[in-house]
């Protein structure tokens, strides 16, 4: 039972090279408020949170829904952004932003999905215009989109 997966990458004399985590050169404009990051992948969600502290966000982070909430309760200061998975255990990220938004009216949500835009779009997801950002993506491609939420040019 299971998969097995064959990886065939070709040899090389030369030392593997190491690979450092670009520093971003400056803080983006705006990029000074504070986020919420909630995603149930360890891995993603590490990444994802040195991405924006490079760039100058304070970051909370929850490995789901009913976590995110506490933390929430928990910090009396403003919370900007809402980066959320849609398909997450226990609470969808539709269903989070929901209820965050009852408590905090002002947060600004940008939704995170290894789907495809069309296909959660498709079945009803998410609405039109709203703020959508398909894995796997860039530190690049993510700190644009972050920045373009926060000017408001989604919601």
């Amino acid at each position: 039972p299971g998969s097995s997966v064959h990886l065939y990458l070709p040899s090389s004399a030369d030392p593997a090279e190491s690979f450092e985590f670009p520093a971003a050169s400056a803080a983006l404009p705006g990029a000074t408020g504070a986020g919420l990051l909630v995603e149930d992948e360890g891995a993603v969600r590490r990444l994802t949170r040195r991405v924006l502290e490079a760039r100058g966000y304070r970051v909370l982070e929850a490995a789901h829904g009913g976590d995110a909430l506490q933390l929430v309760l928990a910090h009396p200061d403003p919370i900007d952004l809402l980066i959320t998975d849609i398909v997450m255990p226990g609470m969808s990220g539709q269903e989070l932003a929901q209820r965050l938004l009852a408590m905090r009216p002002g947060i600004r949500v940008l939704y995170v999905s290894g789907y495809n835009d069309d296909a959660i779009r498709h079945h009803g997801a998410l609405g039109a215009g709203t703020a959508f950002l398909q894995k796997p993506f860039t530190p690049d491609t993510l700190a644009a989109k972050i920045s373009e939420v926060l000017r408001g040019g989604e919601r």
